[in-house]
């Protein structure tokens, strides 16, 4: 199942995508919470799905006339992987890790589906970075590399914009990760269980303009889903609804010659097969 946050009359709606439509889940079953949070952590209501194929086929609103929010408008954690596939070490020249390398973002980085990336005053350098997103589904801590998928809701998309010259100012990288509205977020949720398990073997890709850039395979990933999810509760206790962004792929921006930076006009494309698309375009802060 699909799984998207929408507007309608002012406020946010959490709807299920059925074909080329989006059906309220309220409408559906009674007594739903009225955010995806609150969904997450109580679990998909039973008889979601039943009541789902028994709607008519009308019902719900048209996908393209609907404003996506985020899918999740406040993840209490959104972590971040760096440097997670083989290819993306090899074209930015550094040594293939032996232990994930873990950075965070924060709310205000972020921005919906459709919403601008901003291209911000002080730097020419946004890239673009293509990256499946696990969404966390129950509590855990301490959990094992074999039970760790059974903490994952899902799977979400994020474009993980990075300002360049910003990340070579300091040897840690959270200011070029959190600059405002740069990390595009959605368009939905997919449920862990509509993908192969870790949502391993999926292609994932960047379009800029049309053009790829990025063109890769989940399973390149250095540290798969699983082992993420496991060594970042030796950490930190996950919870519902945190968002996990596990790397990109070769291709990026800066490792091209010349560089490709994202200018205002571009419009900018993530995919995973399976998962979704999401497109947003670029615009200069104001």
């Amino acid at each position: 199942m699909r799984f998207v946050t929408f507007e309608e009359g002012g406020a946010a709606r959490v709807g299920v995508v059925r074909g080329e439509a989006v059906v309220p889940v309220s409408d559906l079953v009674p007594d739903v919470p009225a955010s995806m949070k609150a969904l997450i952590a109580t679990g998909v209501p039973a008889g979601l799905e039943d009541a789902l194929g028994r709607a008519p086929a009308d019902a719900g609103r048209p996908l393209a006339g609907l404003t996506l929010r985020m899918p999740i408008a406040d993840p209490g954690k959104i972590v971040c992987i760096g440097l997670n596939y083989h290819d993306h070490a090899e074209e930015t020249g550094q040594a293939v890790p032996t232990y994930p390398p873990v950075f965070m973002r924060c709310t205000t980085s972020l921005v919906g589906p459709g919403e601008p990336m901003i291209v911000p005053k002080c730097s020419e350098q946004l890239d673009y970075e293509a990256e499946l997103t696990v969404v966390i589904g129950r509590a855990c801590r301490h959990v094992s590399p074999a039970d760790a998928l059974e903490y994952v809701f899902g799977y979400t998309l994020m474009n993980e914009g990075s300002v360049r010259d910003y990340q070579r100012k300091s040897t840690q990288w959270t200011g070029a990760k959190n600059f405002d509205r740069t990390g595009p977020v959605g368009p939905w949720i997919t449920t862990a269980d509509a993908v192969p398990p870790g949502a391993a073997g999926l292609r994932i890709r960047t379009l800029l303009n049309g053009a790829v850039m990025q063109e890769a395979d989940t399973s390149g990933m250095i540290f798969d889903v699983a082992a993420i999810v496991s060594t970042l509760s030796e950490i930190m206790t996950l919870e519902p609804g945190d968002l996990i962004a596990t790397g990109t792929p070769a291709g990026v921006g800066m490792g091209r010659r010349p560089p490709v930076w994202l200018k205002p006009g571009d419009e900018v494309t993530v995919e995973v097969e399976g998962v979704g698309a999401l497109t947003n375009p670029v615009a200069a802060e104001a």
